[in-house]
């Protein structure tokens, strides 16, 4: 009886985030429309800030409880499947092209980002040569207080950037039949709400489904929680991407990576300092390998559908890695 009730509320978390991404996307490129704010902007800001709410929650409470160790691999994680898993199932559905902007600004600051965060949790552990001592689960390092208010001294920056960018870059073709504002943010709010409550449904009775299926909780928490809390972003870009928002739907994959490690991790870290173990360090490489590959394949200015076949594959290909790991 449990199992079927939780089968069910699967059901109910798919549909409430189904609905949601459908309402936060037409709220969202509704507002675009109104302001005469191009929907790449969106995209970076409001929708990535929005969709990134489960992994904001995770994180900041696990600081405040003092255990968050798991911030660093909960961000990382969830921009690995950003890159991969949602740009490449998008891609999969359709061939999506890249806004110029983006690859030129935006994509270039998330790697380099990325890269910083790597030298700045790997560089002491480099530094100390204990190599030989060191395993996957010790800790080489930390993420200090004073590195998580750079992070979102840079974050205010980039803000600030895109708000002056965005004013730059009005639209001037008025909208042929634009949405009242209040409606554009109530769609917003009611579409936020149901993706992340369709999310916590979604996560929550998985895991317990997959638990009565005897799977381990350290296999659930590499698939279905990982995947789970960037589920937002997925479904979202799939919406958009649907709708013809093309720059809303990579948009808010970049813009949600940026988030992640700018605004989650420093937050968490200027809460708590986070303690870093070497299977971080090395998923931190392997999002800046996996940023160089999907910059490579969307250079031309579309991912097509074999390059999101192979990004699918190269995320499953991860997901195993961890599991061996």
């Amino acid at each position: 009886m449990e199992i079927l009730l939780s089968c069910l509320l699967l059901v109910v978390g798919f549909v409430a985030l189904i609905k949601g991404a459908d309402f936060f996307v037409d709220g969202s490129s509704g507002l675009a429309a109104n302001f005469k704010v191009p929907g790449v902007i969106i995209g970076l800001t409001i929708v990535a800030m929005g969709t990134s709410a489960p992994e904001l929650a995770v994180s900041t409470s696990a600081a405040i409880a003092g255990s968050n160790e798991i911030a660093l691999s909960n961000v990382v994680g969830s921009n690995i499947f950003n890159l991969l898993g949602v740009l490449g199932i998008c891609a999969l559905i359709h061939p999506i092209p890249i806004d110029k902007t983006i690859m030129k600004r935006d994509y270039p600051i998330s790697v380099i980002i990325s890269f910083v965060t790597l030298l700045a949790v790997g560089l002491g552990f480099v530094l100390s040569g204990n190599f030989a001592e060191t395993g996957m689960l010790d800790n080489v390092g930390e993420i200090s207080r004073i590195y998580g208010i750079i992070l979102l001294v840079m974050f205010v920056a980039y803000i600030a950037m895109l708000i002056i960018q965005a004013r730059k870059d009005r639209q001037q073709e008025e909208a042929v039949v634009p949405m009242p504002v209040w409606k554009c943010i109530l769609l917003i709010i009611v579409g936020l709400a149901c993706i992340i409550i369709g999310g916590e449904l979604v996560v929550d009775n998985a895991k317990k489904i997959a638990a009565a299926a005897g799977m381990s909780e350290t296999l659930i928490g590499l698939t279905i929680v990982a995947i789970g809390t960037s589920l937002p972003e997925l479904v979202t870009s799939i919406v958009a991407s649907k709708k013809g928002e093309n720059g809303l739907a990579v948009g808010n994959v970049v813009g949600s990576n940026i988030f992640n490690i700018l605004f989650i991790l420093g937050v968490s870290s200027t809460i708590h300092p986070i303690a870093v173990n070497l299977a971080s360090v090395l998923d931190l490489a392997i999002l800046i390998i996996v940023s160089v590959i999907t910059f490579i394949f969307a250079k031309s200015g579309k991912l097509s559908r074999p390059a999101g076949a192979a990004m699918v594959a190269l995320y499953a290909a991860d997901v195993v890695f961890a599991i061996v790991r």
